[in-house]
């Protein structure tokens, strides 16, 4: 997933000349896929352009402002209630009698689900019930309809109004395909220009509640909500009182991030920007809670299967047997139009091999044999796609190029335009060969093969020296050195050289058959070395490396997900107290996160530091960060 930030010198204020993306890490986010809402922390709506109430990439409210009585509302708490809701605290301080305390209080409860947003308002108030003669209370609700898309915003630009219609007690209008009702029952509802405004008048009490609702029907959604329980739950008798509450939070989140296709169920990628399937994270995701559920599992594969490539076709990348990066409406422009992704667009170079590994591991966890027979055939054709197409040049490595000029020119995890870079931070020129993505592809042709034989199928025999040939290949190729000692190469460059940075791909060789032993060895000590661990998990870059910087987005900020799949590679391959000592690092992180686990966080050292700072950007809650509690907790006994 890509993440541009504009930024200005910290020394000067200067007005931006090109819109900027929205920072997240302050504001307030409930979610039920395909639904989020965003607010600041006083719950009011309107202030940062991502603000608002979203259907999948679809806005359809961008300001909601509350008045009580005309008076201000001072917040002063916000209590979140699971994924789904948040209370917003606040007191009315015009309202107040004489004394100290504070006499009339406003709690505003949102409330998402799968097809709308509802808020109730509360007014408490200890003096109403003794007046006499006073005034009607009266509420004002300015609510502001909106069709502005999800890459629109992301780039920074301003709503797109729309007119709405009113009915009676409802009001209705359309935002791009979503089609949207609302209710304020007891209000008087009107239009003024593009708001709907509402209005209460009711008489003075303790206590007054009322509310407004906002239903949306999506009728050319791609993906959809579930109402099903979930399939997973958080581990029981955890003794240790941050997992098992970064456990809890995470099923919650993981709960509520939900999708479905006809095929079956997976988990959204992250909120706001990933609202949708997401080949790698879908998997990754699934893979993660495989020691608690494997169901999860087998939606993800078959609804990827269901995708799999069948032509070749450069603009959207696809090509016979490869998996699908991600799924959208709608083409998707990214940064400032310089890319354009199609709404089914094919560019990763890693999502089909990581296809085989969670099909292998699925089964091994427990998969019904009738599931992972179903998907053999989609299992053959994802084993020659690496063969065939993966391996484009047919050095034995697989590599990735954009052929289209208007895709992601990286195709792994890490796919912004500056992540694969030389230790004196120049960047690499494509096709790149990701070190990371020869031992996913590894893991995949042994344990592929592995499949075939136990279900009578031919080729388990050819896969495993396909395999062998690439682990030779990669051993020649990869190695490399700077002052801490060896390790590999992040990539091969245009030119087959290795690209010299130290980075946290290395970590993603552990556990997959790639490396000797002693390699593993090798690759197990260094990723707990002092310029890759931050003591709030794997940095993405060394600070060893010219272009590391603690706020690069890959390049030397930590992501859960990221020192996570480091995690379950450690404690597979046997090296448990490394993996502890990472997986005691991520759960410091989650601590200073509430246990809600951002995409990814600063990588400033524990000793400059007591804790992380926030990524501004950060989506949360996020699939696969969500899901790291679970590797973590199975490092630590589990």
């Amino acid at each position: 997933m890509t993440s541009t930030i504009t930024s200005t010198s910290p020394t000067t204020a200067v007005t931006p000349t090109v819109p900027l993306q929205p920072l997240l890490h302050d504001e307030v986010v409930v979610v039920a896929a395909p639904t989020q809402a965003w607010s600041g922390r006083d719950g009011s709506i309107g202030a940062n352009p991502v603000h608002g109430y979203w259907t999948g990439d679809q806005r359809f409210v961008a300001g909601v402002d509350v008045r009580v009585a005309g008076t201000d509302v001072e917040p002063v708490a916000v209590v979140p209630s699971g994924a789904r809701a948040v209370v917003f605290s606040g007191l009315l301080r015009g309202l107040d009698g004489a004394g100290a305390d504070p006499d009339v209080r406003l709690d505003r409860r949102r409330t998402v689900r799968i097809d709308g947003v509802s808020e109730r308002l509360r007014v408490t108030d200890r003096l109403r019930q003794t007046a006499v003669g006073v005034d009607p209370l009266e509420v004002t609700v300015r609510i502001r309809p909106d069709a502005a898309g999800m890459d629109a915003v992301k780039a920074g630009l301003g709503r797109v109004p729309v007119t709405p219609a009113a009915d009676g007690a409802h009001v209705a209008w359309t935002a791009g395909s979503v089609e949207v009702r609302l209710e304020a029952p007891g209000a008087a509802v009107t239009v003024d220009g593009d708001d709907v405004v509402l209005r209460w008048r009711v008489g003075r009490a303790h206590e007054v509640e009322l509310g407004w609702d906002c239903a949306v029907r999506t009728p050319d959604a791609v993906v959809s909500g579930v109402r099903t329980p979930p399939p997973f739950d958080a581990p029981a008798d955890v003794r240790d009182d941050r997992l098992r509450r970064w456990l809890e939070r995470a099923t919650d989140d993981l709960d509520a991030l939900r999708l479905a296709r006809p095929e079956g169920e997976f988990i959204a990628a992250g909120a706001p920007w990933f609202f949708t399937l997401f080949g790698r994270d879908s998997i990754w995701a699934a893979r993660f809670l495989l020691p608690v559920d494997t169901s999860t599992a087998g939606g993800t594969l078959r609804v990827l299967a269901a995708l799999q490539g069948t032509r070749d076709d450069p603009t959207t990348a696809e090509q016979p047997g490869k998996i699908m990066h991600e799924l959208r409406q709608a083409s998707l422009p990214v940064d400032n139009d310089e890319i354009s992704l199609p709404p089914l667009y094919y560019g990763t170079v890693d999502a089909t091999a990581l296809w085989v590994c969670l099909l292998h591991d699925a089964w091994r966890a427990g998969l019904p044999d009738a599931e992972v027979e179903a998907l053999l055939p989609a299992l053959e054709r994802a084993l020659a796609w690496m063969r065939d197409h993966g391996d484009a040049d047919g050095d034995g490595l697989l590599e990735y190029v954009d052929e289209s000029g208007r895709g992601l020119a990286n195709q792994g995890w890490k796919d912004s335009g500056d992540s694969v870079q030389w230790r004196d931070g120049t960047l690499a020129t494509g096709p790149i060969a990701l070190c990371e993505v020869q031992g996913y592809a590894h893991e995949a042709a042994v344990h592929g093969a592995d499949l075939l034989d136990a279900f009578g199928r031919d080729g388990g025999d050819g896969w495993r020296a396909w395999a062998a040939r690439l682990a030779e290949r990669f051993r020649a190729a990869f190695w490399v050195a700077d002052e801490v000692g060896r390790y590999p190469a992040i990539a091969l460059d245009a030119d087959k050289r290795p690209v010299d940075s130290a980075t946290s791909n290395i970590g993603h060789l552990l556990g997959t058959g790639l490396l000797t032993p002693d390699e593993e060895a090798v690759v197990a000590d260094r990723v707990v070395r002092p310029d890759m661990a931050s003591g709030f998990g794997l940095r993405t870059l060394s600070t060893t490396a010219a272009g590391y910087w603690p706020l690069s987005y890959h390049g030397g900020t930590v992501w859960a997900h990221d020192t996570a799949v480091v995690i379950a590679g450690l404690t597979r391959s046997g090296h448990h107290d490394a993996a502890r000592t990472l997986a005691e690092q991520l759960l410091a992180a989650a601590v200073a996160f509430d246990f809600r686990m951002p995409e990814l966080h600063a990588g400033d050292d524990v000793s400059e530091v007591a804790r992380p700072a926030p990524y501004p950007a950060a989506c949360r809650p996020q699939a696969w960060s969500a899901a790291a509690a679970f590797p973590v907790w199975v490092a630590m006994g589990g």
